[in-house]
């Protein structure tokens, strides 16, 4: 189970709004680091994102986790995230806010997601309900091993 995750954002407050509307949750401040909010679902599980100013890093500190400023390019990590919208609603989500978002195959006909680019720099795959269904009959083990046998790769 993942509770929640951090990444970064050059408009923290922006990004956590747009998720929490793609969960139809809320977005709040988040005044562990300076600057940083937090999407919040609203499910049983207390899922939710914190959002960080780009450039500002998590470093082990003398007690407990700090953060201090850092020069990014780029970010080394994604994440897929559930949504009750339909893909035209997330697609104008996107456009809304001035990011990118393309709904892509995942293979040439696994599963399908929506490229929801958060600043145009960090990606948030959406699944809509119905790409929810395509994910969720592929990723089983079993599935995916044979997947790779497929392609000739060791499980």
């Amino acid at each position: 189970m993942l509770f929640h995750a951090s990444f970064p954002s050059h408009d923290p407050a922006r990004a956590a709004e747009a998720v929490a509307r793609l969960w139809g949750g809320r977005a709040f401040p988040f005044p562990v680091f300076e600057g940083s909010y937090i999407a919040m679902e609203g499910d049983k599980f207390g899922t939710a994102i914190e959002f960080l100013p780009a450039g500002l890093v998590m470093v082990p500190g003398q007690d407990e986790v700090e953060a201090e400023r850092m020069r990014r390019a780029g970010s080394e990590t994604h994440l897929a995230i559930s949504t009750k919208l339909a893909e035209k609603e997330v697609h104008a989500l996107a456009k809304e806010y001035g990011w990118q978002a393309r709904t892509c195959w995942r293979g040439e006909d696994l599963f399908r997601v929506i490229e929801f680019w958060i600043d145009n720099t960090f990606l948030v795959e959406v699944l809509t309900p119905e790409m929810q269904k395509e994910y969720l009959a592929f990723m089983k083990p079993e599935i995916y091993a044979r997947f790779l046998e497929s392609m000739s790769v060791p499980a």
